[in-house]
């Protein structure tokens, strides 16, 4: 059914699940700075808010708002700062 996770010292929270269209996170983080890695693609949407993102390899930060998104390769890692309580999507393919 539901998986709930939590990371960073509760900074971070998310529910997983699973639907006819795949599997999918939606999550919380709270104002900071984190660094996530990927065991299989996905294509994160900001729901609420603003993260600033540093892709793989990137040296510029590039900053998504609510309805912006943007997809990251399984095996990286991504660095996020997140400018007050933001919400997210992750969808897993």
């Amino acid at each position: 059914m539901f998986k709930t996770n939590e990371y960073f010292e509760g900074k971070v929270k998310s529910v997983a699940y699973e639907n006819a269209g795949g599997k999918y996170t939606i999550g919380v983080m709270a104002d900071g700075e984190y660094e996530f890695g990927t065991s299989s693609n996905e294509e994160m949407t900001v729901v609420n808010g603003q993260l600033d993102i540093l892709m793989p390899g990137e040296s510029d930060w590039k900053i998504y708002h609510a309805g912006d998104s943007f997809i990251v390769n399984s095996g990286t890692s991504f660095k996020v700062v997140a400018r007050g309580v933001s919400s997210y999507l992750c969808r897993y393919f």
